[in-house]
């Protein structure tokens, strides 16, 4: 999945701007498209299609789910996912960069009053509903780490992402009215069912965005970015996706009933989450490399392997292509 690796599935999407989506294998285009891989059952990715279809200037672009663990397959061009797992994918693959933040979301958790929860510092003993190896793992680890609660302090339990209601019972929305678990957190609209489950009285809701927020961002390798053909490819996708954050920031009305309808949730709840996106560019300065060299103090610590250094990570993060964009 999106967050915290790849689909399975690899049937791609070709789109075409301003028509309709076909499939990959008509007129025998695919070796001529530009091919980003992603989840395509969370918010964060919709601004990807929006660009292909409504601004992108190329002949082709393809969609295949997957995400930055796909550009091992020469034949993807671009990857997104949350920095989590863009750090991840980098120990093992040094030609890997980061090469456009898509949208910032600040995460929240949700945890029941009844279970004797003000703040913070009341988890301590709680069972707390996450994905491992996510970065929504990262978030809540971060965020209780910062009440000064240790990961002996309580209870790590698993569930399904539930995206619309009525959620299934292993759902952390679910789980937690049915008071499995005593608090969850994970992307939305996840969290805002789960606050909806149990009304908004009987919750309390917490997030940090200086100690966690995800930066899903746009990947690609430095091979790709050599390549004369494929770069144009690239700088004309992201001068796209440049348009599409303009719509999705100031004229989000012209795109919840898109977006909804994509990753199946309803525009009601869509609405309540919108302002927690945070629709790019984003900078790609110090500032990130300040906020990668932070998480990296525990991705490092729990992936028990060597931090990066800081040149490691200016390595990691090419702003060029966005310099190129927008410039042309």
């Amino acid at each position: 999945m999106g967050k915290s690796g790849s689909d399975s599935s690899t049937a791609p999407l070709i789109m075409r701007p301003s028509s309709l989506f076909s499939l990959t294998a008509l007129f025998g285009t695919q070796a001529q498209c530009l091919r980003v891989a992603c989840s395509q059952s969370w918010i964060e990715h919709t601004p990807l299609a929006y660009a292909i279809k409504n601004f992108y200037k190329g002949d082709t672009a393809t969609i295949v789910n997957g995400g930055v663990a796909s550009l091992s397959d020469k034949t993807v061009d671009l990857g997104a996912n949350a920095e989590t797992q863009g750090l991840k994918n980098y120990v093992r693959n040094k030609n890997y960069r980061l090469i456009g933040i898509i949208v910032e979301v600040t995460y929240r958790l949700v945890a029941n009053k009844a279970a004797g929860i003000t703040t913070l510092a009341d988890l301590k003993g709680k069972r707390i509903g996450t994905m491992a190896g996510s970065s929504a793992e990262v978030f809540v680890r971060q965020l209780l780490a910062s009440a000064g609660l240790s990961q002996q302090d309580y209870t790590v339990v698993g569930g399904d992402v539930c995206m619309r209601a009525p959620c299934g019972a292993n759902s952390f929305p679910q789980l937690l009215k049915n008071r499995k678990i005593d608090a969850f957190g994970i992307w939305e609209t996840a969290v805002e069912l789960g606050i909806e489950a149990l009304g908004e009285a009987n919750v309390a809701i917490f997030k940090n965005a200086s100690v966690y927020r995800e930066v899903y961002s746009l990947y690609s390798t430095a091979e790709k970015l050599k390549d004369a053909d494929t770069r144009k490819k690239i700088v004309q996708f992201v001068r796209a996706l440049n348009q599409t954050y303009d719509v999705f920031k100031n004229q989000p009305d012209k795109v919840y009933s898109t977006v909804a309808q994509t990753v199946r949730v309803d525009v009601p709840v869509l609405k309540k989450v919108w302002d927690d996106h945070k629709w790019g560019p984003g900078s790609l300065g110090n500032d990130l490399i300040d906020y990668l060299a932070y998480e990296e103090q525990y991705l490092s610590k729990a992936d028990r392997r060597q931090a990066f250094t800081r040149a490691d990570l200016t390595k990691f993060i090419d702003p060029t292509v966005y310099q190129d964009a927008m410039n042309g």
